[in-house]
C-alpha cells in the first residue's frame, strides 16, 4: 500500500526578499528633442543639487537601504559604470555625486514575490554521510514582470522521513559574471540551429581556435569581409553570434550561506526568466563528482535549452545545448553515465518521454520514444519531474501527466538499469495529486517536481503547488514501486 506523507514543511513566496538590480531608463522621444537620453538628463538634474543635498540624499540612502543588501556601494558602484556609455557626463565624477549617481541608477527587485515553485533536491556535497542527509533544494522563483530566476534552501532529512529547512539568509546577491570558454563545434551546431548563415558563420568561426573566448570573437568580427550581395545575413549572424556568446557565462559568488546566493538572468537568452532548473548529482565514470542542472532560458520571444555546471555551489558555467533532443521543455540528465555514454530523457515533442544518448553534454541529437500518454490523467501530455534515480529494481523516473482542466498529477515509471530504454513498469494511477488546499495558486490544478532523492528507503519529492508555493511529500520507496504495474 502506497503510504505518502505530505510534510509539515510548506514555503512560499516573500516579497521581502530583495536584491540590488540595474536601474537603466531608455530613450524618451529623439535625442535631438531631448538633448540627449534620459540617462543623460538624470545626470543633468544630480549636477544641478547643491552639495548638501547631494549628502543629504545620499546619506538617507544609505539608512534606508544598507542594511538590506551586502555591498551595495558597490553595486551604486557597478550600476554607475553601466550607466556610462549613456551620458558623457558621468566620465569624470567621483566621491559623493558618483555614489549619489550609482544610486539613482539602482533598484530593489523583489524576485520571489509572486512565486516560488518547481523545486529540485540533491545532497550536499559538503555532507559527510553520517546523520541526517544535508541537502540543497533548488527553486524557481517568480518576480515582477514574470522574470524567473534560480534560488537556494538547505536542509536535513533523516531516515525515517523527517525534513527541516534551515532558515534563509536575508541579504542576497546575484554573483559576479564572468566569460566562459566556448566550444567551436558546440557553438557552430546551435548557430545553426538559431538560423545563421553557415556559410558566413563558419567564416568567422574558422579563424578561431577550437576553444575561444569572447574576447578572441571581438578581435575577429570586425574583420569579417562580408560581399554587398549577403551583408544583411552577415549582419544577421553576427547578431546571433553575439547573442549566443552573450548567452554563455559564468556566475562567481563569495562565501556565505547558500540560500543568499541567486542565479538571475544574466544573458540575452534567458532576459525573461530561468524556468525549472532539475540539478542532478553527477559522478563521472573516474569517480569526479558534478553537479549539472538544466533549464529552460526565455527571452521574451523562444526557449533556449542551458545546462548549469558547478562542483561547489559557489561558481556556475552556464552554456548553451543544442540538437533535437534538446529542443522545447524538460531535459533531465541521468546521474551517471550508460555504456560510456552521457543520457538524459527529453519531451522534445512536448508530449512523451525519449531516451537520448551522446558523447557531448551540450549536445543531444538522436532519441527514442520510451513512454507516451495512455492513462486518462496523463492524455494532454507526459513528461518527467527530474533526473531519474537509480534504485536497486531500476530507474525510478517521476512523471507528470496534464489531464481535463489541464489538472497536472504525478506518476511514475520504472527503466531498466542496464537498458532504459526498457519500461519495467508504472503507476496505474497518480500518487501526487493537487489537494484541495493545493488547487489554488499562480497557476491553479498543478503539484510539479523538478526532482527528488532517495534517502532510508523514502523517496523525499519537494513539488510546486499550483505554481505559487513549496510543500514536500515523503513516499516509502517499496510501497511506490510495488504499486506499479
Amino acid at each position: 500500500m502506497l503510504n505518502l506523507k505530505r510534510s509539515a514543511v510548506s514555503i512560499g513566496p516573500s516579497a521581502r526578499r530583495v536584491v540590488a538590480r540595474p536601474f537603466i531608463p531608455g530613450f524618451v522621444g529623439t535625442l535631438d528633442a531631448l538633448g540627449g537620453s534620459r540617462v543623460d538628463q538624470i545626470v543633468e538634474r544630480v549636477l544641478k543639487l547643491p552639495s548638501h543635498e547631494v549628502a543629504e540624499r545620499l546619506a538617507q540612502a544609505r539608512q534606508l537601504f544598507g542594511h538590506r543588501h551586502r555591498d551595495l556601494e558597490a553595486r551604486w558602484e557597478a550600476h554607475f559604470v553601466e550607466a556610462q556609455p549613456h551620458s558623457p557626463r558621468l566620465h569624470s565624477l567621483q566621491g559623493d555625486t558618483r555614489a549619489l549617481i550609482g544610486a539613482y541608477f539602482t533598484q530593489e527587485y523583489a524576485f520571489e514575490a509572486a512565486a516560488l515553485c518547481n523545486p529540485s533536491i540533491v545532497p550536499d556535497p559538503d555532507w559527510s554521510g553520517e546523520g541526517p542527509l544535508s541537502f540543497i533544494m533548488s527553486a524557481r522563483a517568480i518576480g515582477e514582470g514574470h522574470i524567473s530566476s534560480i534560488e537556494f534552501r538547505t536542509g536535513t532529512v533523516t531516515e525515517s522521513g523527517e525534513v527541516t529547512l534551515e532558515d534563509v539568509g536575508s541579504l542576497v546577491a546575484t554573483g559576479r559574471r564572468t566569460s566562459v570558454v566556448y566550444q567551436k563545434l558546440s557553438f557552430l551546431a546551435r548557430l545553426e540551429e538559431l538560423g545563421a548563415d553557415p556559410d558566413i558563420a563558419d567564416e568567422i568561426c574558422g579563424k578561431l581556435p577550437e576553444q575561444f573566448t569572447f574576447d578572441d570573437l571581438a578581435v575577429v568580427l570586425p574583420n569579417l569581409d562580408a560581399p554587398a550581395s549577403y551583408a544583411a545575413s552577415a549582419f544577421e549572424t553576427i547578431r546571433l553570434i553575439h547573442w549566443l556568446a552573450s548567452s554563455n557565462y559564468r556566475l562567481e559568488f563569495v562565501n556565505g550561506p547558500l540560500s543568499e546566493r541567486l542565479i538571475f538572468p544574466a544573458g540575452p537568452a534567458d532576459s525573461h526568466g530561468m524556468e525549472d532548473a532539475r540539478f542532478v548529482r553527477f559522478v563521472d565514470d573516474d569517480g569526479t563528482t558534478t553537479y549539472y542542472a538544466t533549464y529552460t532560458a526565455y527571452d521574451g520571444f523562444q526557449i533556449l535549452p542551458q545546462l548549469i555546471e558547478t562542483s561547489d555551489f559557489l561558481a556556475f558555467d552556464i552554456t548553451t545545448m543544442s540538437g533535437e533532443s534538446a529542443r522545447n521543455k524538460g531535459l533531465a540528465l541521468f546521474p551517471v553515465k550508460i555504456d560510456g555514454r552521457y543520457a538524459a530523457l527529453s519531451r522534445h515533442d512536448r508530449e512523451r518521454l525519449y531516451l537520448s544518448y551522446t558523447d557531448d553534454i551540450r549536445s543531444w541529437d538522436s532519441s527514442d520514444l520510451i513512454y507516451e500518454p495512455s492513462a486518462g490523467w496523463e492524455v494532454v501530455q507526459v513528461g518527467n519531474c527530474g533526473s531519474p534515480i537509480e534504485t536497486d529494481d531500476g530507474w525510478l523516473v517521476i512523471t507528470h501527466g496534464v489531464g481535463p482542466m489541464r489538472r497536472y498529477c504525478l506518476g511514475a515509471v520504472l527503466l531498466d538499469r542496464k537498458d532504459p530504454s526498457q519500461v519495467l513498469g508504472r503507476l496505474p494511477r497518480p500518487f501526487l495529486e493537487p489537494g484541495e488546499n493545493e488547487r489554488d495558486g499562480y497557476v491553479p490544478n498543478v503539484v510539479y517536481s523538478c526532482g527528488g532523492l532517495v534517502h532510508g528507503g523514502n523517496l523525499v519529492l519537494p513539488f510546486g503547488v499550483a505554481d505559487h508555493s513549496i510543500g514536500i511529500a515523503v513516499v516509502p520507496l517499496e510501497g511506490l514501486i510495488g504499486e506499479m504495474v
